[in-house]
């Protein structure tokens, strides 16, 4: 069974917009390892920050909603239209989405730091939000008066709603064998970050693993969130791969199925003969004709096209098109020899 999101920051599904952002707060805060020391704290602390990922965004919480972590991650059915499949995978850093969720700098900073030599062990989270007002008259719940040191809106100062950059989007070409089989691909992105004074940038290289899965359509998209460039009045846009099926030197793709095109003589399409098929797996399948073959005409072998998307057990078929090659030229006696033969029209 998959993650629950609501279980993880402590709501119910159907939370509004508002409920999440409080829970996120509040969990994140109750297990920041800068504060939460005991064994597990970083992996739930990342955790939550997953959650607060998906919840946060509409189109990946509507899925999640409706298809769960499985669906939301690709193993699953999707809510894509074309028959591509959505792909989740968290890529975020819970560090620098706890910073940016509190305006660029660490809470635990302004309000923990001089407590106890900076020891934040013995402050309990509920504490903060009783001392510094949970839903108070400033920006994330806490005062006014300590909203501008969190980015926040002061008695003099204006709020910079940051908003998200379009998506980044690249082609990515797979061949058949490819997804036949399933693979893993590494791409190297280089995108620009920002440093810890929130001000100036560098610019960084990141690999990122692709993983394709058997039977993807052409068309499918694989998104990492949030991977693109950085600048302190943006917030990074998403990385999308789309998938783009490379041309084969032998079949042709058509969804789940598989596209021999098989040229025969004209003769043999008149008198019979009998061709070898190959596969995708280098097996060959001999086929026999004994009607007349007429250009175009098709045959289909079932379960040797490429694994169905949603049921990567199954194949769809290969499908072996007929091409009749003419002959350029004919003899006179050849000529006479058909003319007698060959019915008039």
């Amino acid at each position: 069974m998959g993650k629950d999101y609501y279980e993880i920051l402590g709501i119910k599904k159907g939370a509004s917009e508002e409920e999440i952002k409080k829970a996120y707060r509040k969990q994140a805060l109750r297990y920041h390892p800068d504060k939460n020391k005991s064994p597990g704290a970083e992996d739930k602390f990342k955790e939550i920050a997953e959650a607060y990922d998906v919840l946060s965004d509409a189109k990946k919480k509507d899925i999640f909603d409706r298809f769960g972590e499985e669906g939301l991650k690709g193993n699953g059915p999707s809510s894509g239209g074309d028959g591509g499949t959505f792909s989740y995978t968290f890529q975020g850093d819970p560090h620098a989405m706890f910073s940016e969720f509190f305006g660029g700098r660490n809470p635990f900073d302004q309000f923990f730091g001089s407590r106890n030599g900076g020891n934040q062990e013995d402050m309990d989270t509920d504490d903060l939000f009783s001392r510094f007002g949970m839903g108070g008259s400033g920006m994330g719940g806490f005062p006014r008066s300590f909203s501008t040191g969190m980015g926040g809106m002061g008695s003099h100062s204006s709020v910079v709603k940051k908003h998200q950059d379009p998506p980044v989007v690249h082609d990515l070409q797979v061949t058949i064998d490819e997804i036949l089989a399933g693979c893993t691909k590494k791409m190297k992105i280089s995108r620009k970050r920002l440093n810890p004074d929130g001000r100036t940038l560098r610019t960084e290289d990141k690999i990122l693993e692709l993983q394709i899965k058997k039977g993807w359509k052409e068309g499918t998209k694989i998104t990492f969130p949030k991977e693109g460039d950085e600048t302190p009045t943006n917030i990074p846009a998403d990385v999308v791969f789309v998938l783009k099926d490379k041309p084969h030197p032998v079949f042709k793709r058509d969804g789940s199925d598989i596209i021999y095109p098989a040229k025969i003589s004209l003769r043999d399409a008149l008198c019979g003969s009998t061709i070898n098929a190959p596969t995708l797996d280098g097996r060959t399948v001999p086929i026999t004709t004994t009607d007349i073959v007429h250009p175009g005409m098709k045959r289909r072998i079932s379960g040797e096209g490429l694994p169905y998307p949603k049921r990567p057990d199954r194949r769809g078929d290969l499908i072996v098109e007929f091409e009749v090659k003419f002959p350029e030229r004919l003899s006179q006696s050849a000529r006479d020899t058909i003319a007698k033969v060959l019915p008039p029209s």
